[in-house]
């Protein structure tokens, strides 16, 4: 299943706090990037962002983006300072490609 505009939409508005935020269309999902780093993405429709060190934190729920894929933490709240810290602190961990 793949991941409708208006849900990438909604997660867009979700990140507006982000500066530096970039999002690329991926195979029915979007990749996302945060200062050109690639945090996490969108797919089938969940918001989704590799788990690392510095998000452990958080207590996030697990879940598998696609089939073979690691898991990662999925985002399911509407408070943006709280998305905005998470995604910072995701980043600290991560590397830019």
């Amino acid at each position: 299943m793949s991941t409708t505009k208006e849900c990438r939409d909604y997660v867009l508005e979700q990140l507006e706090l982000v500066d530096n935020l970039n999002c690329r269309s991926m195979m029915g999902g979007y990749l996302l990037y945060y200062d050109g780093i690639l945090f996490g993405g969108i797919y089938d429709s969940r918001f989704l962002i590799k788990i690392v060190e510095t998000n452990r934190e958080y207590n996030l729920e697990e879940q598998i983006p696609y089939k073979g894929a690691k898991l990662m933490y999925l985002i399911d709240t509407e408070d943006k300072e709280l998305i905005k810290e998470i995604v910072i602190n995701t980043c600290k961990s991560l590397e830019k490609k």
